[in-house]
């Protein structure tokens, strides 16, 4: 039996980073290498579809068994290996049922008539003249509120996106400004648990984090909205004068009533009142569920012969409301609890990738490597944000991202007299927000299969997202608000 003599582990708010002494550099690129030229092939010479819909999947179980094979080879024990995979699948069980609750949610939302709702109301206010930096603000304040930027994309997102598309707005833009906005209020809520866990790593209090990452997240947002409401003025949309046959469709399909936001407004309160997300989404499907039934029953009449098995298929499986519009009946459609399958499988071999690359002492070994070459000061804030960017990639997850470029880092911005809130906020500029960006990272398989956007469609447009790390180079480089260790 192999032993793991070599390996140590450092503890850090429930999270560990392991350090092997024996791993070499180039060992530790060894499946980074083969990952990424796997998935470049799939991409770019195979459309996505080397292996079947499920080519990303297997293509980070190879990469997990490429770091499997580099961990055998320096004397790390399968036992470990497999330890960490599980412990990595741990720490997503909570997502992973709320993915499958947000997949009952988005069914049950939409034959209790909740969706429709939302568009049909929400068409007659958000015009395609303000409705993408509308869309921005409006996600940016639920999340500050919740703290969450997956709650905000489960509840509003879904209908920002519904109403959008009625608009003939490009879903991949209307994804983009809701998370560029829930991003926002995501790292600046006090309520956010990325927002706590930076200034833990970094070593400073929560609330000088946040007033000292306010100097470079709010530029960024005013730069967003700017964008996008260039965007909105410029867009070709189906405007105004189709908008009046949509009302009338949507009427004519769903009994449209102001009381079916109680469901919605339900949910958001529960989550204001720190309900368990669990909790609060499990409510929000039972209570569409009695709406279908109270409201909705010619449309459960329509879908099977049993309106109980119309609502358990709504939340199990695929469910498409007719109309008379194509358009709207494109819309009004959901995958239930089974849509999230291919999101939630990509979350489970993203984590063996990442378990694997964490158990052999890989991410640890490549953060040093990037520590080495930080001889200044902007190449010490490069190296922060290279190390969080490569780590969403590697590791898939934006905990880690912080969690391991934190320890890393901080005596090295302490050596060099830099007070930790600097080293806190680049961990989010480039750890949190960036992980959306990344389509097998936890977060952008969760927004993309939450929203029904591919990561490759919004990608573009989640501008707050990939503005922020340049933003915090920025003033890196032009040493703007970078505060030093007062002395004595």
């Amino acid at each position: 039996m192999q032993d793991d003599k070599n390996l140590s582990e450092i503890n850090i708010e429930n999270q560990k980073i392991i350090d092997n002494t024996e791993l070499s550099i180039w060992e530790a690129l060894i499946p980074v290498v083969i990952l990424m030229g796997l998935l470049a092939y799939n991409i770019f010479y195979a459309d996505g579809a080397w292996l079947g819909d499920y080519s990303n999947q297997y293509i980070l179980l190879m990469g997990g068994l490429a770091a499997a094979g580099v961990g055998i080879f320096n004397k790390v024990s399968i036992q470990r290996m497999i330890a960490e995979v599980l412990e990595n699948w741990k720490s997503v069980f909570v997502p992973i049922m709320i993915l499958f609750l947000v997949g009952a949610l988005a069914g049950t939302w939409l034959v209790s008539g909740i969706i429709p709702a939302m568009v049909y109301y929400g068409l007659q206010v958000l015009s395609p003249a303000i409705f993408l930096p509308a869309s921005v603000i409006i996600a940016a304040i639920i999340s500050i509120a919740t703290g969450s930027s997956w709650t905000t994309s489960a509840t509003v997102g879904i209908a920002l996106v519904g109403i959008g598309s009625a608009l003939g707005i490009p879903t991949g833009m209307i994804a983009g400004a809701v998370i560029s906005g829930a991003y926002f209020g995501d790292k600046m809520s006090p309520l956010s648990d990325t927002t706590n866990l930076a200034p833990a790593m970094a070593g400073t209090d929560l609330f000088t984090h946040i007033k000292y990452m306010a100097y470079t997240t709010v530029p960024t947002i005013v730069i967003t909205l700017i964008v996008f409401s260039i965007l909105s003025a410029t867009i070709n949309t189906t405007g105004s004068a189709d908008i009046s046959n949509l009302l009338t469709s949507i009427q004519n399909t769903f009994h449209i009533s102001p009381i079916l936001f109680i469901v919605p407004a339900v949910v958001i309160a529960m989550i204001l009142l720190k309900t368990k997300p669990l909790i609060a989404l499990g409510t929000g499907v039972i209570l569409a569920a009695i709406f279908a039934f109270l409201f909705q029953g010619n449309i459960l009449d329509t879908l099977t012969e049993s309106r109980f098995q119309s609502v358990l298929n709504a939340i199990l499986t695929d469910t498409q409301v007719q109309t008379d519009n194509e358009k709207l009946t494109e819309l009004f459609s959901s995958g239930g609890i089974i849509g999230m399958l291919w999101t939630i499988l990509l979350i489970i071999c993203a984590m063996v990738f990442g378990g694997i690359m964490d158990a052999i002492g890989a991410l640890a070994k490549l953060t040093k490597a990037l520590l080495t070459v930080a001889s200044s000061v902007f190449g010490l804030f490069a190296s922060t944000v290279i190390s969080c960017l490569g780590l969403n990639i590697i590791a898939s997850d934006q905990y880690l991202a912080l969690v391991i470029p934190g320890k890393m880092f901080k005596q090295a911005y302490e050596d060099k007299g830099l007070a930790p809130e600097n080293l806190s906020r680049t961990l989010e500029d480039s750890g949190t927000v960036t992980s959306v960006l990344i389509p097998w990272n936890t977060c952008g398989a969760y927004q993309s299969g939450v929203l029904g956007v591919g990561v490759g469609e919004y990608a573009l447009y989640a501008i707050f997202n990939y503005l922020s790390p340049f933003m915090t180079l920025l003033f890196a480089a032009f040493r703007i608000k970078i505060r030093e260790i007062s002395k004595k």
